[in-house]
């Protein structure tokens, strides 16, 4: 069903910048999309093929090197399907076999459907691998951009990464979020520990080994540590752990509950919930734990703070209506309003990047737990997930992508989605998985 045209997605031309005049031409051709977190399936994305990798050297190379390629040729590939302003354009084995075709083209990859054409070229010099990557218009057959990137060829992952990176910057003026990390829970026996990983999920590691139970992740604005709540040291406080040490210290141990901590966007406040008044409220910390000021006050519990992007608003989750329902109000807990109003129970809001919706967990009329997104108004509720038990949503750095937790293969694990409803994956296979949250650009 098409979207009315008030919520119909806004496009703008990205300037790139080129000195040429095809280059100019192409600011016409390629867009940027500002999404939010609503279904967008009517929005034609940009199709983008990427061939293999070709050895350029001339020397010779062995098994090991042509593996290196593949595999940063892969890399290339899976960032360039998971981007939400894109769609991987495969390579047609039955086409190429009818038409004799050895080598594609840009026209071959314009009949198979792509709009560009992503080329990479390799040498291995020493112990380095030198990568060539040139970005083509195959409407027009011509070449409009082209990069190198070089590291020490243990690091290909890496390598493939910050190509897939420069490769949306040329192409929407945006920063790639391919090198970014996740934090996440997985349960192992009695305890629950946080474990931080590549947005795709590989080179998954361990963060914290206390035994305990440590949830509610979240990073700090410079991507180098993770507050968290852990169970450690009896009551659940709030902690931070550097990610590159290991080396975990308290930061909130009041009494009773110190949980669901949430990161300013100038990361200077941290808004979390305390009990050492006896009931779940909102307050806002110093990032060295110090209490600067209790927002609410209310015989109900109230959790879940998110910020907006500017700063200036925190919603949360509270029953005080009797079940739990998402609430606005400022940063000095004044001018509190109510936004949810369907959905028997809504609950974990987090903000989109352009501020005017939020992104939450609902139990819809089917009783199963879903994401569903709403304007900051109160209007335009809308279910984002139609399939199994989802919870703890949180968006990436650009604002394109959500993480979250589901059931919808069998045991609890994490998953992503761009906010279009394409690119729905699952990162991990562990099971028991939980609570995950998306770092900053590094």
């Amino acid at each position: 069903m098409r979207l009315p045209a008030s919520l119909m997605l806004t496009f703008i031309i990205t300037v790139m910048g080129f000195t040429s005049s095809f280059a100019q031409a192409q600011r016409d051709v390629v867009r940027n999309i500002f999404f939010d977190t609503l279904r967008t399936g009517d929005v034609r994305v940009t199709t983008v093929g990427v061939d293999d990798m070709k050895y350029i050297g001339n020397q010779y190379i062995n098994q090991d090197d042509s593996t290196y390629m593949n595999s940063v040729t892969a890399v290339v590939r899976r960032d360039v399907d998971f981007y939400a302003d894109f769609e991987l354009v495969l390579v047609d084995s039955f086409y190429l076999e009818v038409y004799e075709i050895i080598d594609l083209d840009p026209l071959g990859w314009m009949r198979l459907g792509a709009d560009y054409l992503v080329k990479l070229e390799a040498e291995f010099p020493g112990r380095n691998l030198r990568v060539r990557w040139r970005l083509f218009d195959t409407a027009r057959r011509q070449q409009f951009a082209k990069g190198t990137v070089e590291m020490d060829k243990v690091h290909w992952r890496q390598l493939g990464h910050e190509i897939a990176n420069e490769i949306v910057h040329t192409m929407t003026g945006e920063d790639g979020i391919f090198l970014t990390k996740i934090v996440y829970a997985r349960k192992i026996g009695s305890a629950k520990e946080l474990f931080i990983a590549d947005y795709d999920g590989a080179n998954e590691r361990q963060l914290t080994n206390n035994g305990s139970i440590n949830i509610s992740p979240t990073f700090s604005r410079d991507g180098k540590s993770v507050f968290y709540t852990s169970y450690t040291g009896g009551d659940p406080h709030l902690y931070r752990i550097n990610i590159e040490s290991g080396q975990a210290v308290l930061v909130a141990d009041y009494p009773g509950i110190v949980a669901a901590p949430a990161v300013s966007p100038d990361g200077n406040k941290i808004a979390c919930v305390l009990t050492r008044d006896g009931n779940s409220e909102i307050y806002l910390l110093e990032p060295n734990g110090k209490i600067i000021k209790r927002l609410t006050r209310h015989r109900a519990i109230d959790t879940a703070p998110t910020w907006s992007p500017d700063g200036q608003l925190i919603a949360f989750s509270s029953d005080r209506t009797g079940r739990p329902q998402v609430y606005i109000m400022d940063i000095l807990g004044l001018n509190l309003r109510r936004i949810t109003w369907e959905g028997s129970y809504n609950d974990s809001p987090i903000w989109s990047q352009r501020g005017d919706r939020l992104t939450f967990v609902s139990r819809s009329r089917s009783r199963r737990f879903d994401l569903a997104s709403i304007d900051t108004s109160g209007t335009d509720y809308r279910v984002l997930t139609e399939v199994g038990m989802n919870e703890n949503p949180h968006f990436s750095p650009d604002g394109k992508h959500i993480i979250f937790s589901s059931d919808r293969l069998g045991p609890r694990d994490i998953f992503t989605m761009d906010i279009s409803g394409r690119n729905q994956r699952r990162l991990t296979r562990h099971g028991r998985c939980s609570n995950p949250t998306w770092g900053p650009l590094p």
